[in-house]
């Protein structure tokens, strides 16, 4: 894969991250407006389990464009480090490889995600069976929806710090600069500590793990005529 950003044509704001901020502004818009059908729109578009009344194939694509209706921060987030991790990311790539980067990140993301929740829902019916829990707790665990870009972005971060591992960054609240590469091993870290500790945090850890895992098989197989050494 050719790694070169030509002089002089950097963009600051390449076309796909531009217009991919547009479409989930527009659709976070659109969630906090339209009010007593959120719920409906979100049982239609979020990610849901296979086993979901809610669960529609289409939705490993749609719930990477949905984004807290509470929250302006989780889109926000999203976006800006999709803008300043993927903007390198576009000019290397072109657009067309970049979009399909991110889609597959996402998607990525999306099936780890359910595979995991897979693994939860078994628990919370082996509790069930043995009257632990209530029939409505067991309800919302195999109903819970995914949303946001967060996998697919994870996914953005993680092919940044294989291809420039050695970039430095500041990550509030850590006081002092931190290479990408081992930005990338905290945050995989964290985000492992989160999923195997707790199912009711309300993030989707392993959305992330799979969407870091994916966009690293990615990168690797296309620099594999041009291997970079990761330290």
């Amino acid at each position: 894969m050719d790694s070169d950003i030509r002089p002089g044509r950097f963009q600051v704001l390449p076309v796909v991250i531009k217009n991919l901020i547009i479409i989930n502004g527009l659709v976070w818009l659109a969630q906090i407006t339209i009010g007593q059908d959120l719920i409906s729109i979100e049982n239609l578009f979020a990610l849901h389990h296979f086993s979901s009344q809610y669960y529609h194939p289409w939705q490993y694509i749609t719930y990477m464009f949905l984004h807290s209706s509470e929250s302006f921060f989780h889109i926000l987030f999203n976006m800006f480090a999709l803008w300043m991790f993927g903007s390198t990311l576009e000019n290397l790539w072109g657009p067309g490889r970049f979009l399909i980067f991110y889609l597959v990140c996402g998607l990525g993301a999306g099936i780890t995600q359910a595979l995991a929740l897979t693994y939860d829902i078994s628990q919370y019916t082996a509790l069930f069976d043995a009257g632990k829990i209530s029939a409505e707790e067991l309800y919302m665990m195999a109903n819970v929806p995914t949303l946001g870009a967060s996998g697919a972005v994870m996914g953005i971060f993680a092919a940044f710090a294989y291809t420039f591992p050695n970039s430095q960054m500041i990550i509030l609240p850590i006081p002092f600069p931190i290479k990408a590469k081992w930005a990338l091993l905290g945050l995989a870290v964290l985000d492992l500590i989160g999923g195997v500790s707790s199912t009711s945090t309300g993030i989707a850890h392993f959305a992330h793990l799979g969407g870091a895992a994916v966009g690293i098989v990615i990168v690797m197989i296309w620099n594999r005529n041009n291997r970079r050494h990761f330290y």
